[in-house]
């Protein structure tokens, strides 16, 4: 029963580290530029024979 605290304690440290992990790299996608909006968005047609 001693072990639960420990168990505990490094189950909430790794999903914080995962929370962490996730920010940044939310953070570093948001910081490049769009490849596609507005006018700038390429149209595709298709073509049938």
């Amino acid at each position: 029963m001693g072990r639960k605290p420990d168990i505990i304690r490094t189950v909430v440290l790794i999903f914080a580290v995962g929370l962490v992990i996730t920010g940044f790299t939310s953070l570093q996608a948001s910081d490049d530029k769009p490849t596609a909006s507005g006018s700038e968005a390429v149209i595709v047609s298709v073509v049938r024979d």
